[in-house]
């Protein structure tokens, strides 16, 4: 197992916030800041909100703003919230960036450019090269955000090395959602030794715990927090064979569905609140044939709060 030399970068499990709405679709601030304080009292390092769980790109910048204002005002305190502040517009990202390290954010969650596509390796660093230096802030913690079957570009090991090199105090962890365990294992070779390097598939953690990862940023952790931090930080525990058979059996069942829909859907059967059905176009909610279909299956499977 590699030692990482970054210290900066965080611990344990911050949950890829689910972002719950009201009936018009804005952001339900009060029910954000409820979830995310059930989430830190559960024993959760943080919370990161906007990612692509939280259908990040969906809302405007201001309401992001506004949002992770709320959560403060909520009670969660800024050191501990990871904000994704990745938009289309590099003004915009630059805006949530200087925002975050306004309110002592724990630090920032960043994809690369991902509209246009088959942008080199220099654009993609220099994307990174404006907020950063648009920040200009010694504070700034920066996590390199790895989705290309979602952002359809992604990070090769030239980007994330250059980036290092050049900004050596800010870059300080990648999280790896290729959901390639290979990938994850390559970037924990090549960069474990100065980058914390996290994997958003709850089934790759063990491993990577085994290679020295500290945490996960995860959707799965909305509503089992613990059981994915064993699996990070307990690689080799006699119950992580059963941990890992569970989330492999759950994420089998959600295969069935849209995914943040379906974690949606599972967050109202577990709160009897329907309002956490609600997603934001082009997201298509659960229909109530859908939910109930759901509903089914995951009381068949048994989630238990205390425990998982």
């Amino acid at each position: 197992m590699t030692s990482p030399a970054s210290t900066a970068a965080f611990r344990g499990i911050w949950p890829a916030l689910l972002t719950p709405l009201n009936a018009d679709l804005s952001i339900d601030h009060a029910r954000f800041a409820s979830h995310s304080r059930a989430l830190l009292t559960a024993g959760c390092g943080g919370v990161t909100p906007f990612g692509t769980t939280g259908e990040g790109p969906s809302f405007a910048m201001a309401e992001r703003r506004d949002a992770v204002d709320a959560l403060v005002a909520g009670g969660v305190p800024a050191s501990r919230i990871l904000v994704s502040t990745s938009c289309a517009a590099l003004p915009e990202t630059l805006a949530l960036t200087r925002h975050a390290l306004a309110i002592g954010a724990h630090g920032c969650l960043m994809l690369p450019p991902f509209f246009l596509k088959g942008v080199s390796d220099p654009g993609i660093i220099d994307a990174y090269r404006y907020v950063i230096d648009g920040a200009a802030d010694a504070r700034l913690r920066l996590y390199l955000y790895h989705i290309p079957q979602v952002a359809g570009v992604g990070l090769s090991h030239e980007v994330i090395a250059t980036l290092k090199r050049l900004y050596p105090q800010t870059i300080v962890g990648i999280k790896d959602s290729s959901c390639e365990l290979s990938h994850s294992l390559a970037l924990a070779d090549a960069f474990m030794r100065d980058l914390q390097v996290y994997v958003g598939n709850e089934l790759d953690l063990p491993e990577l715990g085994r290679r020295g990862s500290t945490g996960a940023v995860s959707g799965l952790a909305n509503f089992m927090p613990r059981l994915v931090h064993r699996l990070v930080t307990q690689p080799d525990a006699p119950g992580t064979a059963h941990d890992h058979a569970r989330v492999d059996r759950l994420l089998g069942l959600l295969g069935g569905y849209a995914l943040t829909p379906a974690l949606k859907g599972i967050m109202a059967m577990l709160s009897d609140d329907p309002a956490w059905l609600r997603v934001r176009p082009p997201l298509v909610a659960l229909s109530p044939d859908g939910f109930a279909a759901l509903e089914r299956e995951v009381r068949a499977f048994g989630i238990h709060p205390e425990t998982d």
